[in-house]
């Protein structure tokens, strides 16, 4: 949805290195509205934010940072909590809000917005939700203008809860239903929420208060597990028991997810209670009209692809070092990436001469016997094996076919990333990337693999001991190539 709206003045940013903060600054800074960021560690945002946007030292529990950070600020976007901590989140969450709300009516602050989560204030909650609802209550208490959302399970590639219910469909082809799946939420699309953020810049001070957020549909937990794996071409077994409690959920969690254990029981705690929309105030105030689980979860694959497709996992990796690889690779979201470099002593076009010729009648350079058999049992299962070659010798663009591979991306001298067409549990690609440093030339060759379900697992742990023979030995012939024979075409190596 595109928002349109009068312009606020300066806007403070505070968890701008967290999901939703994160997020919300790509938004405002696409508007080019005038932000500042406070973080605790500037050095994580700088590089990463506009050329335009101010980032500045703070803590929520430093009164005289706060000050320093809110001076001359229209609106400020409270997005801080402490359910990470490994202490007392409710009294570090009480303290923060009261400095934050103080220091914000003294510095003539006109709005605070603050995400908070679904649930009854008249309920038995749990710790992390009563925290919450603290939260804002406190900082309406300083006298500041505030807009709080409250909203149930926030539905976007990276977001906590979207990330359990991945991993728990994902590797677990039969799990373990304890009775919080089938507590009701109502789940809402990261990009509404967004939205809703953005549209409460402008409110009249008549509407500050208190607005309860969700998508179009009420579903049970289990619900969205069964709708991932749908989406994702997978099924799912769920036995339900009555006796998990949180706490041995969250241990449980932390055993088959990316999890932290005491992340996890403070989100279970919170995932006992039913959360979804009793005051529908935020439609009537609000000219949007929220989307379906359905959606939200196709919005989110769509997105992680989108997101995958524009990563140069060379920046990522490098700051790894020159190899690094554990046993299995490396994990990003669901995607399994084994990368390695060397460096040559050639020009990098010598250096992508025998990348740009690879397959075909050249060959894979080391272990041909191995790929061709690989095309055989592909053809065996359906696939197209190795027998459709490449259209020219050397010669590529995007779209060719080669071998089994097809051209995904193709920069000359620089980039080339092929798809797998081959019958796989997943989606691969390989990658290859050629960069001039100094006198040398780096090469840096990437498979990456997403996974279907735990047979998608299986499939890359089972041949990745073959990676550093093939692989490796690939990389290596093609950096002999560039250095033996620089400017010649390359030949077959078997």
């Amino acid at each position: 949805m595109e928002v349109t709206f009068e312009r606020p003045g300066r806007i403070l940013l505070t968890g701008a290195t967290g999901y939703i903060g994160g997020r919300l600054l790509n938004r405002l800074e696409a508007a080019e509205f005038p932000i500042r960021c406070m973080a605790r560690r500037p050095e994580v945002l700088l590089g990463k934010v506009a050329a335009g946007t101010e980032v500045v030292k703070g803590d929520v529990l430093d009164r005289a940072s706060l000050d320093s950070a809110l001076e001359g600020i229209d609106v400020a976007y409270y997005l801080v909590h402490s359910m990470g901590s490994s202490g007392g989140f409710e009294q570090t969450d009480r303290e923060a809000a009261i400095q934050f709300g103080q220091a914000a009516k003294a510095a003539g602050v006109r709005r605070v917005i603050y995400v908070g989560g679904l649930g009854r204030d008249d309920e038995d909650l749990s710790p992390h939700l009563r925290s919450r609802h603290e939260v804002g209550h406190l900082l309406r208490e300083s006298g500041v203008g505030v807009v709080e959302f409250r909203a149930s399970v926030v539905i976007g590639s990276g977001s906590l809860s979207f990330e359990m219910i991945r991993a728990l469909v994902e590797r677990l082809p039969f799990m373990v239903a304890p009775k919080w799946t089938n507590v009701k939420a109502q789940p809402i699309a990261i990009d509404d929420l967004l939205a809703y953020l953005l549209l409460a810049l402008p409110l009249p001070a008549d509407q500050d208060g208190i607005y309860e957020i969700g998508g179009a549909d009420c579903v049970s937990y289990g619900d969205l597990m069964h709708e991932y794996a749908r989406q994702r071409g997978l099924r799912v077994y769920m036995i339900p028991v009555p006796f998990l409690t949180p706490y041995l959920s969250s241990l449980w969690l932390g055993l088959v997810t990316p999890l932290y254990a005491r992340v996890g029981r403070k989100l279970i705690t919170s995932l006992t209670h039913s959360t979804i929309v009793r005051d529908a105030k935020a439609l009537e105030v609000f000219p949007l009209k929220p989307v379906s689980v359905t959606e939200a979860v196709r919005k989110a694959l769509a997105r992680e692809d989108q997101e995958f497709v524009e990563t140069r996992w060379s920046d990522a990796m490098s700051s790894l070092g020159s190899s690094p690889r554990s046993y299995g690779g490396v994990r990003f979201g669901t995607r399994l990436v084994d990368s390695r470099t060397i460096r040559v002593a050639a020009p990098s076009a010598a250096c992508f001469a025998p990348i740009q010729a690879i397959g075909g009648e050249t060959g894979w350079y080391r272990f041909n016997g191995l790929w061709r058999l690989r095309g055989f049992l592909d053809l065996l299962v359906g696939g197209p094996g190795m027998r459709r070659g490449r259209n020219h010798p050397y010669l590529l663009k995007v779209g060719d076919t080669l071998d089994f591979w097809r051209v995904d991306e193709f920069e000359p001298d620089h980039r080339l990333r092929l798809f797998a067409e081959m019958k796989l549990p997943g989606r691969a690609w390989l990658e290859f990337e050629v960069t001039t440093e100094g006198d040398e030339t780096s090469i840096r060759q990437t498979a990456i693999f997403d996974p279907i379900g735990w047979l998608g697992r299986a499939y890359w742990y089972g041949i990745y001991p073959l990676h550093d023979l093939i692989f490796g030995g690939m990389l290596r012939a093609i950096g002999q190539a560039a250095e033996r024979r620089p400017l010649e075409k390359p030949t077959p190596n078997d």
